[in-house]
């Protein structure tokens, strides 16, 4: 997969949810995870996380969202139901992202919306776990950002499989001048 990316959550109260979705963080391989103002223990959400992401990923806690530090170029978007949110399978992920998540009981603060460059929704009847939306989002992103063969016309899997370069080289050949 192109670029990077990272998973955060903002206000986060539930240590299973917070484990649940560092490990899937750390499963669909992102390069970091974040809280802002989490309101639990985050050692207590050690216990839920039985992949070891904590050994594996670097993980940044922020008191306030004014504090959020993100690397030059990475591109903020939260997961939010607004009017104005871009639907998940209409949206282009950035190539360097990171993810922001609100709480269990409520919405992204309306100071991380205004950092966010995108806000977007997963299309559904009604919101699901903060756990269940992380991953739909980071699995999206893979489907986009990832190199799978095409799907087929016909139910199944691809008729063909993904070509794959002979070489990761790329050579730039020069004519020499006489």
């Amino acid at each position: 997969m192109r670029g990077y990316f990272a998973i955060g959550v903002e206000g986060i109260s539930k240590e299973q949810n917070a484990g649940t979705i560092m490990r899937s963080a750390h499963s669909f391989g992102a390069s970091f995870f974040f809280t802002i103002t989490p309101g639990l223990d985050v050692e207590k959400f050690r216990s839920s996380d039985t992949s070891g992401a904590f050994e594996h990923l670097p993980y940044y806690e922020y008191n306030s969202p004014n504090e959020l530090a993100l690397p030059k170029d990475c591109t903020l978007v939260g997961v939010e139901l607004t009017e104005d949110s871009i639907e998940l399978p209409s949206f282009r992920h950035p190539t360097r992202a990171a993810y922001i998540f609100g709480p269990e009981m409520g919405n992204l603060s309306p100071e991380v919306q205004a950092q966010c460059a995108h806000i977007v929704k997963i299309p559904m009847k009604f919101c699901v776990n903060v756990g269940v939306a992380a991953a739909i989002t980071m699995y999206d992103r893979m489907i986009c950002m990832g190199r799978f063969a095409e799907r087929p016309v016909r139910p199944g899997g691809p008729l063909e499989e993904l070509a794959t370069s002979k070489t990761s080289i790329r050579r730039k050949i020069r004519n020499k001048k006489s």
